[in-house]
Order: C-alpha cells, then structure tokens, then sequence
C-alpha cells in the first residue's frame, strides 16, 4: 500500500519524498490556505486554524518531526513542506473551492461560516445538512495537490495582509 493510500484524502507525501533539508518549493505538493479577506483578524485567524488543523490529519507525511530544542524541550513538529495564507474576497474563495474539489489529486479542506456561527458542533452539522451546496459560504479554504495544480487554482492571491 501506498502512502497516498494509506490517506483519507488520497493525498500525501511518501517517505521517500520527505525531505526537510530541502526548500519548501522543492516539495511535489504545495499546501495554501485562503482566507476571506473580509472577516475580522480573529476570525481569520481561527478560520485558517480550523482548516489547518483538518489538513494536517488527512495529508500523509505533512508534518515533520519534532524538534528538540538545546535543553531538551520538545517542539511539535510543523508542517516541513510550508504553507501560504493568502487573502480572496468571498466570490474567488467559493471558485477556489469548486476548482480544488473537481481537480483530480487535491485535498480540499474548508471552513464554512456556519461553523463560525454556531458553538454547539451538532448544531452546526444540523445547519449544514440544511444547507443547499450552492448556499453554503466560506470563511477559508485549504487546499493541498501538486505544485502546478494548486499554483493554477490560486493564481496569484496576495498573502493575508
């Protein structure tokens, strides 16, 4: 089995592939991260959380080892391969989304705003299982697939500011 088999995504790095002594651009997969432009700085931020954190536990070898400061204090490991935040306003957050969800060999992550809207998790999947396809907004998007796939569905989004 392999590494991209072993995903719930069906997206992942192999073994061989990782190599942290190398530049993040030299990795086969590119992660980003979109962010609505919009929102205030604390729901940005927790809307980029949330996604990442889906990310990172559906994306094989996404993160690197521990690291192991001086004293012996550990450090989690982080992701070895990097990933950019950028900045779209509402309606390019949604395209990036059907985009990354048609494009064969993307893992796609999002953040609906219902889930920002509700503080109970069951209430927001209620809401969601109400929700038509077409009506569901975003707060961020994440994205994860080969470096010209992700870099032709992104385009050249500005980094959040």
């Amino acid at each position: 089995m392999t590494a991209d088999e072993q995903t719930t995504s069906g997206v992942g790095f192999a073994p061989e592939e990782i190599d942290p002594a190398l530049p993040t651009r030299a990795a086969r997969l590119k992660w980003v991260i979109v962010v609505d432009r919009d929102l205030p700085a604390g729901r940005a931020v927790n809307a980029a959380v949330c996604v990442a954190a889906a990310t990172s536990t559906a994306v094989t070898g996404l993160l690197g080892d521990d690291a192991v400061d001086a004293d012996g204090g550990a450090h989690p490991g982080l992701p070895w391969a990097g990933c950019s935040v950028l900045a779209a306003d509402a309606a390019t957050l949604r395209a990036i989304r059907a985009k990354a969800a048609s494009s064969a060999g993307c893992f796609v992550a999002d953040m609906p705003a219902a889930a920002q809207r509700t503080r109970v998790y069951a209430d927001y999947l209620a809401t969601m299982k109400e929700t038509a396809a077409d009506d569901v907004e975003y707060c961020a998007v994440g994205v994860v697939g080969p470096r010209n796939r992700v870099d032709k569905i992104v385009g050249k989004l500005p980094l959040m500011p």
